[in-house]
C-alpha cells in the first residue's frame, strides 16, 4: 500500500475581497425591486398611489443595506482544504472543503475549487451553509487524468444570508502542488498475487539448494576437493582445522523496471471503463465480475499503463524479497532509482514514476542499454516496457535487449495498439477496408517475427494490449520466481 504521507498537506487560509467592491445584489432583490413596479400601475388612475413603488423600492433597498450590514468580512472567513488519500490515475480522490467564521450570522456559500485539467475536467459550484463558529465541511470526489505535478488554485467564495438579499465575494489563496500518482491495483486482485508470491517463497525455501550459488549457508569441515576460495580462514584459526563455506542459490535477486518513455509510448488507448480492467486472472483463479453499469470512458497513455505495472511489480517484488530498481529513458535518462528494499524505496519508485513524461522523439534505446549494464553488472531479472517501431530496419530496441540477453534475464513487453488489432481482426466489407486489414495483419505479423526472433535467444516475451499488462506481467514474474531462473 501506498504511505499516507504521499498524501497532499491540507491547505488553510483566510478569504479575501475579490476587488475593490466585492458585493452584490442577489436574485432575490433584484425580483423585488421589479415587483415594485406592480405599484406603479394604479398611478394610471391616481397619481399620489405611484409613489407607493417609490416607497417599495425604498423599503427593499434599506433591508438589502441592513442584510449586507449582519454579513460577516471576507477576512473573517477561513477555508481550509484537505485530500483523503493520494491522488491516483484510475482511482477517486476525496477532498474535503472546511469553512468557518466568527460572525453572528449563518451563511449561505457557493464555492468552486480553482483544480486544474490534471485532476478535473470542469470545476463543480458546491454548497454549504456555515453557522458561527462551527466548522462546517463538505466533501466531492474528483478522478485524475494525468500523472505528475498538477497546480491546484485558489477556492472562489460567494456568500449571503439566509435572507439572501445581499452576496459578498471572497477568495482563498489555497495554492498548492499537488502529485498524481500511476494507478494501482485493486486491494483485493493484489493480495491474491502477494498470496502467490509468499506460497512460491516458502516452497523455494523448502527446496534450498546448497553449494550453488554466492549466498553463505552455514560452515563445515573441509572435505577433499573442495574449493581452497571457500576456505573460511578465521574459523579455520578458531579451530585448528580447515573449514569450509557452504553457499546457496541467491533468493533476493536484482529485478530492474525499465520504462521506454519515446514517442511510441505517448499513444493513448480509448476504452470503456467497464473493458479497462480486463486483466488476465492469476492461473487458477476465476476472473471478478465487474459491474455493468461503469460506462465512463477514459483516455490514458500508454505510458500511464506502464507506470501502474511498475508500481504493482515493485509491490510484489519487494514483498517477495528481492531488491527493485527502475530506470525510465527518453533521449536521455528521466529517472533511476538503484535496486533497494523497504517501503522507503517504494515511495522513491512512485514518485519517480509520477515524474515520467513521454517524450515526442524517439527513445535511445541503446544509450539505456549501456547505462543498465554499468550499473547492474550481476545477472538480474529485467521488465523492459516498451514498444516496436514500424520501420524497414530491425529496430534499434531489439539490438538493445539482445545485448542484455548475454548478461540477464529479460521480460520484454511489446504493447500493442488495440485499434490495429482490430482492424487486423475484422472482415473487410470493402476494397478500402481490405487493404486497411492486409496492412495491419502485416504489421502483426512483423511484430511476431521480432519478437520470435528475441525468444530463440533466451528472452520472455509479451506482446499484449494495454488493458492486459499488469496481470500478464505478474503471473510471468511469479513464474520466473517459481522456477528460480535467475
Amino acid at each position: 500500500m501506498i504511505s499516507p504521507s504521499l498524501h497532499p498537506e491540507p491547505a488553510r487560509a483566510k478569504c479575501q475581497p475579490r476587488g475593490r467592491f466585492a458585493f452584490g445584489l442577489t436574485p432575490r432583490a433584484i425580483w423585488l425591486l421589479a415587483a415594485g413596479l406592480l405599484f406603479a400601475l394604479p398611478g394610471f388612475f391616481d397619481a399620489r398611489l405611484s409613489y407607493t413603488m417609490l416607497l417599495w423600492d425604498a423599503l427593499v433597498l434599506v433591508g438589502c443595506l441592513l442584510d449586507g450590514s449582519r454579513l460577516p468580512a471576507a477576512h473573517e472567513i477561513a477555508i481550509e482544504r484537505s485530500w483523503s488519500n493520494a491522488p491516483a490515475l484510475n482511482s477517486e480522490t476525496e477532498i474535503e472543503l472546511a469553512v468557518e467564521h466568527d460572525a453572528k450570522t449563518a451563511i449561505e456559500c457557493r464555492l468552486v475549487d480553482d483544480l486544474p485539467d490534471a485532476l478535473v475536467a470542469a470545476p463543480a459550484t458546491q454548497r454549504l451553509r456555515v453557522i458561527p463558529r462551527v466548522r462546517a465541511a463538505l466533501r466531492y470526489k474528483i478522478e485524475p487524468r494525468e500523472r505528475g505535478d498538477a497546480k491546484a488554485g485558489a477556492v472562489y467564495l460567494r456568500y449571503a444570508s439566509p435572507l439572501g438579499l445581499v452576496e459578498k465575494w471572497a477568495v482563498a489563496p489555497l495554492e498548492q502542488t499537488v502529485r498524481v500518482y500511476p494507478a494501482l491495483r485493486q486491494g483485493e486482485d493484489q493480495e491474491i498475487f502477494l498470496a502467490r508470491g509468499r506460497q512460491i517463497e516458502l516452497q523455494l525455501r523448502q527446496a534450498r539448494e546448497r553449494g550453488l550459488g554466492r549466498d553463505f549457508e552455514s560452515l563445515r569441515e573441509y572435505l577433499e576437493g573442495d574449493d581452497l576460495r571457500d576456505v573460511c580462514w578465521t574459523a579455520t584459526a578458531r579451530r585448528g582445522q580447515l573449514i569450509t563455506r557452504r553457499y546457496q542459490t541467491e533468493r533476493s535477486q536484482p529485478v530492474w523496471i525499465v520504462l521506454d518513455a519515446g514517442r511510441l509510448l505517448q499513444g493513448r488507448i480509448l476504452e470503456d471503463e467497464r473493458n479497462a480492467e480486463r486483466s488476465r486472472p492469476l492461473e487458477g483463479v476465476a476472473p471478478k465480475p465487474k459491474p455493468s453499469n461503469a460506462a465512463e470512458r477514459r483516455d490514458y497513455s500508454k505510458l500511464d499503463y506502464a507506470c501502474s505495472t511498475a508500481v504493482a511489480l515493485a509491490q510484489l517484488a519487494l514483498y517477495s524479497g528481492d531488491r527493485v530498481a527502475l530506470l525510465v529513458y527518453g533521449q536521455h535518462i528521466q529517472q533511476r532509482v538503484l535496486p533497494g528494499r523497504g517501503p522507503t524505496h517504494l515511495r522513491q519508485i512512485v514518485e519517480a514514476l509520477a515524474q515520467a513524461r513521454a517524450e515526442s522523439s524517439e527513445a535511445d534505446h541503446l544509450r539505456a542499454t549501456a547505462t543498465l549494464n554499468r550499473w547492474q553488472p550481476r545477472r538480474s531479472l529485467i521488465l523492459w516496457i516498451t514498444d516496436l517501431a514500424e520501420t524497414a530496419m530491425r529496430p534499434e530496441v531489439i539490438d538493445g535487449a539482445i545485448q542484455l540477453l548475454h548478461r540477464h534475464v529479460l521480460l520484454f513487453v511489446a504493447m500493442a495498439q488495440p485499434d490495429v488489432q482490430a482492424i487486423a481482426n475484422a472482415r473487410p466489407r470493402n476494397v478500402e477496408q481490405m487493404f486497411r486489414a492486409s496492412a495491419a495483419q502485416e504489421l502483426a505479423m512483423r511484430r511476431e517475427l521480432l519478437l520470435a526472433r528475441l525468444r530463440e535467444q533466451g528472452a520472455l516475451t509479451l506482446d499484449l494490449d494495454p488493458a492486459q499488462l499488469t496481470s500478464a506481467v505478474l503471473n510471468q514474474y511469479l513464474k520466473v520466481k517459481e522456477r528460480a531462473m535467475v
